[in-house]
């Protein structure tokens, strides 16, 4: 196929020719306006010239047709597998590629739009489009075809952004009438403060509008805490108690209709990370000795941290005289320290302190029952725990994990992890614990005691227990035989890891999830499920994976260091796993919680329409009578066009687009033809204006 076009190319700058244009032009309308014969004449020789001077061609280009580009966009998002979408997205691909191979002429490029679990960005098929399409001129493209629910969440504002001007067709799977309940989360907070209230907001919708109220049901690290009334389309706050520091897991869900489209969206997950506000410690000091003023300056060292400094200045045996009156400003609140206000206290720590009749008993059951309803308490002892006088034989004895035996050993020692220490994730991987022995300073003092309950995770002298963790029902107590942690402080012998000990202790005791001893853990990334299991057991026995769809999966872990075990696994469904092992479970969303792709579900036609209108292409259901059948409309080629589809067709656009594969040139005003043409001229000018002058003679 050859075009045939013309083509100058100026032997002076456009400039100088405008000039002379304009002079020939005054030329010939002077001698036309004077009457003189052979004006026309000249003007023609005039032209000529001027022609010649721009230097014109003919050109002839030798075209190769080339295919019109048509682009099929398929939908494989998370809301195109619910139903039969995916099976009448396949069967539309299939027909609708043999009707444009049918036409003739035609490329087709299949474009999968993947899901994506990674970013919370929903369907983005345009973005797929374009990146599908980035090699393809834009004159060349014929038509884009998109099979889809018509859920799509990057639609350009106009016509001008698709940066092609061909027609864009949205065949629509999914069914006319189809019904969805979901839950949207109106205000969702991420962070709580531990022992609060935090409020979600919510509503729950129905795409049929129905009028009768529904239950929802709230549950916490998959515990229900609540059962709250809703109605439709209704915003309500539902109140919801932050118990533990790091992930609490919310769980929003109503009952799916029987009738529903589908139960993914009737459930709502939201991760909220509990924060303490305060540390409130409570710290009584009993005889003075060298390691209160670590214990003091440790404490007063964290703004996060509200000291209440409870101390013995003067035993009751030690008696100077001196009135009651002048020995302080004010009375100490010792009633509401110890007894209204005891539960206000997130940790109490006991430094050598005896059983001197300062405190009354009373006080001292009021500690207990702290304990045993979830508080916690550390024993720091010094050798008068050992005496008769100590602590043990007061009311606080039913909460000490270890009975004295009546010795203080009075001799140099290094303290070291035990076995099941090192297990323990108070005291696993302390500073200077990977040498032998460790690389921490001796101490001179122990309380000899023998463990009745709990667990010994540092040793002394004689391998007898120095530290000691116990539970005592929901509160927690930690033992500390000796009195010399000061001397880690001081740095003596290049001292200890007394504050990594020191700050994990207090964690633990406050039941921080990560100091957990007995813990299984879950985390996600992007496909990935990883599970760890802190133990002290020598046997960890497999775990079980639930996904969201109910599918079981049994896994092995392996340990990777002592007391954890570890194990990745890949999966492939977005929603809230489940992860136990009998005894202990552990909840993980994988995928964006709540995602985008899921909120709305319904098939629509509406969203694609106006768009699709506009590049003259249309906008049609496919799916037939609720089967997983499809009927597509005629597929017909048309050159420009308005309009690119009616009620039983759907049309490409014929670009004719071409791919030039020879140039041939022919000059037009040099050479012999444009000699001829000029001398022609002249000639002629010259034999008129011959015989004009011959008759006026």
């Amino acid at each position: 196929m050859s075009a045939y076009s013309l083509a100058f190319a100026p032997l002076l700058p456009p400039a100088v020719l405008w000039v002379f244009a304009a002079l020939a032009l005054a030329v010939t309308v002077l001698g036309l306006l004077s009457r003189r014969r052979g004006a026309l004449l000249r003007a023609l020789g005039l032209g000529l010239v001027l022609l010649a001077l721009t230097d014109p061609s003919l050109v002839r280009e030798n075209r190769k047709p080339l295919r019109d580009v048509v682009a099929i966009v398929v939908d494989e998002s998370g809301s195109q597998t619910i139903g039969n979408r995916a099976q009448q997205t396949q069967k539309a691909l299939a027909d609708l590629k043999k009707r444009l191979q049918a036409l003739g002429d035609v490329d087709i490029r299949t474009i999968e739009a993947s899901r994506d679990d990674t970013e919370n960005n929903g369907t983005r098929l345009f973005s797929a489009l374009n990146e599908g399409l980035a090699d393809v001129p834009a004159e060349r493209i014929g038509g884009v075809f998109m099979i889809t629910d018509g859920i799509v969440h990057d639609i350009p504002a106009n016509v001008a952004a698709l940066g092609f001007k061909a027609p864009l067709h949205a065949f629509i799977t999914g069914h006319e009438g189809e019904r969805d309940r979901r839950i949207e989360l109106v205000t969702a907070p991420r962070f709580g403060i531990v022992g609060k209230d935090v409020t979600l907001e919510l509503r729950v919708l129905d795409t049929a509008n129905g009028t009768e109220p529904v239950v929802l049901h709230v549950r916490r690290d998959g515990n229900p805490i609540a059962d709250v009334t809703a109605a439709i389309g209704e915003t309500i706050s539902v109140p919801v108690k932050i118990e533990h520091g790091g992930p609490n897991v919310v769980e929003l869900e109503v009952e799916a209709l029987p009738d529903e489209l589908t139960a993914i969206n009737n459930k709502a997950v939201l991760t909220i990370d509990g924060v303490r506000d305060k540390l409130k410690v409570l710290l009584v000091s009993g005889e003075p000795n060298q390691g209160e003023r670590m214990w003091r300056n440790l404490l007063k060292s964290d703004a996060n941290v509200d000291l209440v400094h409870f101390t013995i200045l003067r035993p009751p045996e030690k008696q100077d005289g001196t009135p009651i009156n002048e020995l302080s400003l004010i009375a100490f609140p010792t009633a509401d320290l110890f007894g209204r206000k005891i539960s206000d206290f997130d940790l109490i720590i006991f430094d050598r302190y005896s059983n001197q009749a300062i405190l009354p008993s009373v006080y001292l059951e009021n500690i207990v029952r702290y304990v045993r309803a979830g508080g916690a308490l550390m024993i720091a002892a010094g050798p008068d725990f050992a005496s008769p006088d100590g602590i043990y034989y007061s009311p606080l004895g039913a909460l000490a994990p270890a009975e004295p035996s009546g010795n203080v050993i009075q001799e140099a020692f290094r303290p070291a992890i035990t076995a099941i220490g090192a297990k323990h994730p108070v005291t696993r991987g302390l500073p200077g614990s990977d040498e032998t022995p460790p690389a921490w300073s001796r101490w001179f003092r122990q309380v000899d005691a023998n463990v009745n309950r709990g667990t010994s995770v540092l040793s002394g002298a004689d391998n007898k227990p120095l530290l000691v963790l116990s539970h005592e029902d929901k509160g927690r107590v930690a033992l500390l035989l000796s009195d010399q942690m000061w001397l880690w402080a001081r740095g003596f012998e290049g001292g200890g890891p007394h504050l990594a000990l020191l700050r994990r202790l207090a964690h633990w005791l406050m039941k921080e999830p990560e100091l957990e001893e007995e813990a299984l853990r879950a985390t996600a990334d992007g496909e990935e499920l990883t599970i760890e299991r802190q133990s002290l057991k020598d046997q960890i026995p497999p775990v079980e994976v639930f996904a969201p769809s109910g599918k079981k999966t049994t896994v092995t872990l392996a340990p990777t260091q002592p007391g954890l075990s570890h194990a990745t696994i890949k999966v492939s469904e977005l929603g809230l796993y489940r992860v136990t092992d009998g005894a202990l479970s552990a909840l993980v969303n994988v995928g964006p919680e709540n995602p985008r792709e899921f909120q709305e579900v319904v098939s629509t036609a509406e969203k694609l329409r106006p768009l699709a209108e506009a590049t003259g292409g249309t906008v049609r259901r496919i799916g037939v009578s609720g089967s997983s059948d499809v009927s597509l409309p005629r597929i017909v080629a048309m050159h420009s066009s308005p309009v690119y589809g009616g009620s039983d067709y759907a049309a490409i656009k014929r670009t004719d687009a071409a791919q030039v594969t020879g140039i041939g040139i022919a000059p037009l005003a040099i050479g012999f033809l444009g000699l001829l043409f000029l001398l022609a001229s002249t000639i002629a000018a010259w034999l008129y204006e011959g015989r004009s002058r011959g008759v006026r003679a």
